[in-house]
């Protein structure tokens, strides 16, 4: 073999590296004594791209942060020019003047407890019609789901009335049990489960639960409930959200103070005490936190368990 010669050209654009010959034996398992490195530019349109995410990022999380400011100072100081931007030592006053003006732990367990209670209720009976309605033929199935989205067309307003004279024949006026069974499953949630459940479980996967001898209660409880983990995140976490904020039907039907939840009980501060909008944001701030852990728990179970259903059929 002749002796081995640099390549002017590969030289010119590499001195470091002498570049092989034409008509050269090169051995491709030969490792690289200096590899090129080839960077991507940074695009204009992914610099916009990453301004707009933290834009849109800023902008969502910005009111938490002025309830953080607002909690943490006095209420004379809200109305300064230019306002504070930056959190004060009040936080601890402001806090002590929810705790006494209304009873925020007893209001804080009936939430918890209606809360919880309405989302496992709705997750539960909106799966199981869902699945019935996804994955099984009976007579009437058509009119029935036709007829159960027809409420969508009625406002909940509408409703009102009604559900309240019936809470009164019942005599469950000033109970929890007013609050919880008439939202124990919605129309929302039965369509929206129905949905995926049609695309997510597979009916190869239910025919060979049957032939391992699964009746109907476990072929729910063992492949529709895992394969619809991320549906029923997001129906846990929206109805949670909503169960918890719900204010108009506990102010008609809960009378006894020990049974209020948190936030007729915080409106109370507003209209007993004026606007003292440090205790407010004090109280506010303290009723959101529950809200914000069952979001982040919910969002990561949903996210993990995206892809949980998919089979190749």
């Amino acid at each position: 073999m002749s002796a081995i010669t640099p390549n002017p050209l590969a030289s010119k654009q590499n001195p470091a590296v002498p570049g092989p010959t034409p008509g050269e034996i090169v051995d491709p398992n030969a490792p690289e004594d200096a590899p090129a490195t080839n960077r991507k530019p940074i695009r204009p349109i992914r610099i916009l791209l990453y301004a707009a995410i933290i834009f849109g990022a800023a902008v969502s999380l910005f009111p938490f942060y002025w309830m953080f400011v607002l909690a943490t100072n006095k209420s004379s100081t809200i109305y300064e020019f230019p306002p504070k931007v930056l959190p004060g030592p009040e936080l601890k006053t402001n806090l002590s003047h929810v705790f006494e003006n209304i009873d925020f732990l007893g209001s804080l367990g009936n939430t918890v407890i209606v809360a919880c209670t309405v989302t496992f209720l709705v997750l539960f009976f909106d799966s199981l019609a869902a699945f019935c309605f996804s994955k099984f033929d009976f007579p009437g199935k058509k009119f029935f789901f036709g007829l159960m989205m027809l409420t969508f067309l009625l406002p909940a307003q509408l409703a009102t009335i009604p559900q309240f004279l019936v809470m009164v024949k019942l005599g469950w006026v000033s109970s929890l049990k007013a609050l919880i069974i008439p939202s124990a499953a919605n129309a929302f949630g039965i369509f929206w489960l129905k949905q995926y459940m049609e695309t997510a479980v597979p009916a190869s996967l239910l025919e060979a639960a049957r032939l391992d001898g699964c009746g109907f209660f476990r072929q729910y409880l063992h492949v529709a409930i895992p394969t619809s983990r991320p549906a029923l995140a997001f129906l846990g976490i929206f109805t949670f959200i909503g169960a918890w904020n719900d204010f108009m039907w506990p102010l008609i039907v809960l009378n006894d103070p020990n049974k209020l939840t948190l936030q007729v009980a915080m409106s109370q501060l507003n209209v007993a005490h004026g606007q003292d909008y440090g205790m407010l944001m004090a109280g506010a701030l303290i009723a959101v936190v529950p809200l914000i852990a069952v979001f982040i728990l919910g969002a990561r179970h949903f996210i993990n368990n995206l892809t949980a259903g998919a089979v190749k059929q």
